[in-house]
């Protein structure tokens, strides 16, 4: 680490639902508003662009959004990636977006972590996604394993939503050694005290990622949507039992041994949190423990990580020569 202290921006707004052009503007306004505001690094949440797909879980099929959220799904290689590319370089803000990849019409949960100078660092895909998410989102490769990156202020990962109840992903993730973690979520509702898992909701979530601090001893920006009556209405969830009331913000920052240190903000505001980050904190917590490093057993347990991408085609170029000779 090059400093000791790094000033980190989350947000916490409303995606410009099925609107990809709006939602790449509104994207390059919070990243200007952030580094103006000394943030070194600003964190977008799960599908930030063009929104998370909330009507799946109301109903099963729902064709004409299907297609429009496909059609508003960014392309890795596209104008608009490029445009996040540029307004990043020009603020010299390291960007940490979730959105969802349109790969020749085929969508996937995706993150890509864009340094300071402009440069994708990494691009990622949700390992598997969650439940109802399958409906319309593939499975990554070994993609999903390309996560942490060396910033000039620390190293940096990302993960999504329920890829936090992931032991073996997070493990993996832990040995890369963050400094910095990425805990991307959509808009989270509260617990209701019924029959709702406990485990989906807004104190849930945060349970996750407040785990995750403590055993990674990284620094986690907690990073979730929200929904208004507009989102409610573009995305037909009135009926639903998730997302069909405005709400749902809860980002947050924890500490490297799980406190919080930012305070709650009503979860129907749309505001940027920052956070000065003491870098000196992670040594301290790895002291107590480190579960990669002197608090780890490999003689006893290890983890095997396969990060090939595997394709439908694979070309052996070998044997097509051995076989035209």
């Amino acid at each position: 680490m090059s400093s000791k202290t790094t000033r980190v921006a989350v947000t916490q707004a409303e995606p410009e639902w099925l609107d990809l052009a709006a939602g790449v503007v509104k994207t390059c306004n919070l990243i200007a508003e952030a580094a103006q505001k000394g943030a070194q690094l600003i964190a977008f949440p799960e599908c930030w662009i063009p929104g998370y797909p909330c009507w799946i879980w109301s109903r099963f099929l729902d064709v004409e959004l299907n297609v429009a959220y496909i059609k508003n799904s960014i392309t890795l290689d596209s104008p608009e990636m490029t445009q996040i590319q540029e307004c990043a370089k020009s603020h010299s803000i390291a960007v940490s977006l979730g959105f969802s990849e349109n790969d020749n019409n085929s969508v996937y949960i995706a993150q890509v972590m864009i340094g300071g100078d402009g440069e994708i660092k990494s691009h990622r895909r949700k390992t598997k996604p969650t439940h109802m998410e399958r409906t319309i989102f593939g499975d990554a490769s070994g993609e999903c394993l390309s996560s942490v990156v060396e910033l000039p202020f620390g190293r940096v990962g990302a993960l999504s939503c329920w890829e936090h109840i992931q032991p073996l992903l997070k493990y993996f993730m832990i040995s890369q050694r963050e400094d910095i973690h990425v805990s991307a979520w959509p808009s989270l509702t509260p617990h209701t005290g019924k029959t709702d898992l406990w485990s989906m909701s807004t104190e849930g979530c945060h349970c996750l990622s407040q785990t995750y601090a403590v055993e990674s001893q990284s620094f986690v920006l907690h990073c979730t949507a929200l929904i208004t009556e507009k989102g409610v209405k573009a995305m037909n969830t009135s009926q639903g039992v998730l997302m069909s009331s405005p709400g749902g913000g809860s980002s947050a920052v924890f500490g490297p041994d799980g406190r919080r240190l930012t305070e709650p903000i009503d979860s129907t505001t749309e505001s940027i949190i920052y956070a000065d980050l003491d870098m000196n904190q992670i040594v301290t917590t790895k002291l107590f423990a480190d579960a990669t490093g002197h608090y780890s057993r490999p003689d006893l347990m290890s983890l095997n990580v396969c990060k090939k991408l595997k394709k439908m085609v694979q070309e052996d170029t070998d044997k097509a020569v051995t076989a035209m000779k």
